[in-house]
């Protein structure tokens, strides 16, 4: 006997299709929110770690700038040394210069010739006063020219005055000093027989 099944058995497999596809597509949902879970995770993960990172870099950028500020502050403290030490040491080898200007002044002035005002500015220095004659003016140049303490004499201003009774020659004569020879007890020494020979 024929047996013929009237149930719809289309429907049946379109049901059971569409149930194993929405099993399916659960599946795959659940899935993709589980990766997006644990790529967002790893996300944060390696975020935080980079945040550390970047705060040990900032602390050692802080700290490196507080060395470069300090080394700058001391860099200016050594300038600063270097600048006093130099004048002081400028002052040393000078201290003496004031001694051996007088006393080569001294043995180069002629008989005849007197010093009213010396005056100093830097390396120039300006003798002002007057003599008996514009000879002795001249003496004192040429001595003051063969100083090797002294040198490039030029006379800035000579005129003849009377005084009382007597005629005088006012003048004004500048002078280097030579700051690389400093004169020494021979050099006065030849200077003294000039200064006497006048």
């Amino acid at each position: 006997m024929i047996r013929i099944n009237l149930l719809p058995h289309r429907e049946e497999k379109r049901k059971e299709r569409r149930k194993q596809f929405y099993t399916l597509a659960g599946a795959i949902f659940a899935v993709g929110i589980l990766i997006v879970l644990l790529v967002h995770i790893v996300n944060e993960s390696a975020l935080s770690s980079q945040e550390a990172r970047n705060t040990i870099f900032n602390d050692a950028i802080t700290q490196l700038d507080t060395e470069i500020s300090e080394i700058k502050d001391l860099k200016l403290k050594i300038n600063r040394l270097l600048a006093r030490k130099q004048v002081i040491e400028s002052l040393q080898s000078n201290r003496a210069e004031t001694v051996h200007l007088f006393n080569e002044l001294a043995a180069r002035i002629p008989t005849g010739v007197y010093l009213t005002k010396i005056l100093q500015d830097g390396d120039v220095i300006t003798l002002i006063g007057s003599a008996q004659s514009n000879a002795r003016v001249s003496q004192l140049m040429t001595n003051l020219n063969e100083s090797p303490f002294l040198q490039d004499s030029e006379v800035k201003q000579s005129q003849a005055n009377t005084s009382g009774s007597r005629r005088v020659y006012d003048f004004e004569i500048s002078v280097h000093i030579e700051r690389s020879a400093e004169p020494t007890e021979q050099t006065v020494a030849d200077a003294e027989p000039a200064q006497r020979s006048n």
